[in-house]
């Protein structure tokens, strides 16, 4: 047996992953999204990550995000090499990063991806938590598999699996191993739960990797549509549906998504590709009971797939597209790109995003956020043909005597500027640059609130503004 052993780490066996487990140093800068101008001063964090094929690490985007400079140690190794990240996916949770010195690469094995593990079986982790410099192990066992909100974008769920294995900070983009393979990319907890820690399962992974393989990354794709459960037998009885377990029913269409094109508000969906669809709106994947959303992410954006509805009283097959949703960015968080805004006159104008809401806050913002989350969340469900196409907040007032009279101070929804309905932040630069009023009259919030600011003393008074309080350009759109 120890033969075996000793023959097997000769010839590179994955029986010691730990040689393909990396430490990641990050130095990284996020902006603050109510002075978006401005960023906040450099930190740092660590995670881990793990060697895979074509000479690349893979780790969590989490990990390296917001990230100035990348720093990769390999088990046992105090030389540090510097690397870049290739590719990233802000809603799966995944990046690949490559080394500049590929000699990094001699002699680290890359770990091949196994199957989506069973529940109750056991798994090891491996990673550095709390950014201790020796690899830590932990085993623990498969809990359970089902669809759980990502944390780091904060507004996707997508599959993922329970274990009672230890992931702390720190472990965060290590490879989870069963047989000698990777199931899984270790990537949260929740706050409050013991011994309960996530990680990505395989065929997220594989999604993402196939993503990528062209060169760039089309996020995850969704089906464009809300399910609800259709148990009720006189609901069912209306639509003329059999009182069995199948089919659950759309609730919502996203207007943009190609889903609106081919299903309709009370469609029942019992089949998508091959998984029957239950009356809960789950479906039986690889011996779990999910969401059927997975019948749909697990797909390429583009990608088509047979569904059948029940509609008129008769079941039906459409072909269904998928696709990466983009009307909903600003709902979730947004990684690595500068926030976007207008100055004019000292008033800060920009879009409305869960960035901005969560810095508000943080800032003891005195503006109305609850008015304003129901605009970012609730409004376009509500009332798609009033709701604004990006909501733009006057996020906050750099003070001068052009603006010293302005009783409105910050946060507050923009709504129309000299007689423009403000759909989005380019409209707020047309309706300041195109005036030739005397006078520019600023819409605010949902009561008809207004203020006014002399057009040509803002315009005199702007550069000073931006010197005094340190604001490069008046824009970034």
């Amino acid at each position: 047996m120890v033969a075996a052993l000793l023959v097997g780490m000769a010839q590179g066996f994955a029986i010691a992953p730990e040689r393909s487990v990396v430490q990641i140093y990050i130095f990284m800068q996020k902006p603050d999204w109510t002075a978006p101008w401005r960023y906040d001063p450099v930190q740092s964090a660590s995670g881990s990550g793990f060697v895979i094929k074509g000479k690349r690490i893979m780790t969590n985007a989490h990990v390296v995000s917001w990230s100035r400079q990348i720093i990769v140690r390999k088990y046992q190794d105090p030389k540090p090499y510097l690397a870049r990240v290739e590719f990233i996916g802000h809603d799966c949770d995944l990046a690949v990063l490559k080394v500049e010195d590929e000699s990094f690469f001699a002699d680290v094995p890359a770990l091949d991806f196994g199957a989506l593990p069973q529940v109750r079986s056991t798994v090891v982790t491996y990673g550095y938590p709390a950014g201790g410099r020796e690899i830590s192990y932990t085993r623990g066992v498969v809990s359970r598999i089902e669809m759980n909100t990502y944390s780091h974008i904060g507004n996707r769920r997508l599959l993922s699996v329970q274990t009672d294995a230890a992931i702390n900070p720190g472990n965060s983009g290590g490879p989870v191993v069963q047989d000698e393979r990777v199931v899984g990319v270790a990537f949260q907890g929740i706050q409050g739960l013991e011994n309960t820690g996530f990680f990505i399962p395989p065929p997220i992974v594989e999604r993402f990797l196939k993503d990528i393989a062209d060169g760039q990354y089309d996020s995850v794709p969704l089906a464009g549509i809300n399910l609800v459960a259709l148990q009720n037998p006189d609901y069912r009885a209306k639509l003329q549906l059999p009182d069995n377990n199948s089919g659950a029913r759309v609730d919502l269409i996203r207007p943009q998504s190609p889903a609106s094109a081919v299903l309709q508000f009370d469609d029942v969906i019992l089949r998508a590709g091959p998984y029957p669809v239950a009356n809960d709106g789950t479906i039986l994947y690889e011996g779990n009971r999910v969401s059927s959303a997975v019948a749909f992410q697990l797909h390429q954006s583009g990608d088509t797939l047979p569904v059948e509805i029940w509609r008129d009283g008769a079941a039906q097959t459409v072909t269904l597209q998928v696709a990466a949703p983009k009307d909903d960015q600003a709902q979730g968080n947004q990684f690595d790109v500068r926030p976007r805004y207008y100055i004019f006159g000292g008033l800060v104008f920009t879009p409305l995003t869960l960035d901005y809401l969560r810095d508000a806050d943080r800032s003891g913002t005195r503006g109305g956020l609850a008015d304003l989350n129901y605009e970012l969340f609730y409004h376009a469900r509500e009332d798609p043909e009033t709701a604004p196409k990006e909501p733009v907040v006057l996020s906050n007032i750099l003070n001068a005597p052009v603006n010293a009279t302005f009783l409105v101070r910050e946060a507050t929804l923009v709504t129309r500027i000299n007689g423009v309905v403000i759909e989005r932040l380019t409209d707020v630069v047309r309706a300041f640059e195109s005036s030739t009023q005397t006078y520019d009259v600023i819409g605010l919030g949902k009561h008809g609130t207004f203020e006014t600011l002399n057009h040509a003393e803002a315009v005199r008074a702007n550069a000073q503004i931006l010197k005094t309080y340190g604001v490069p350009q008046d824009r970034n759109l």
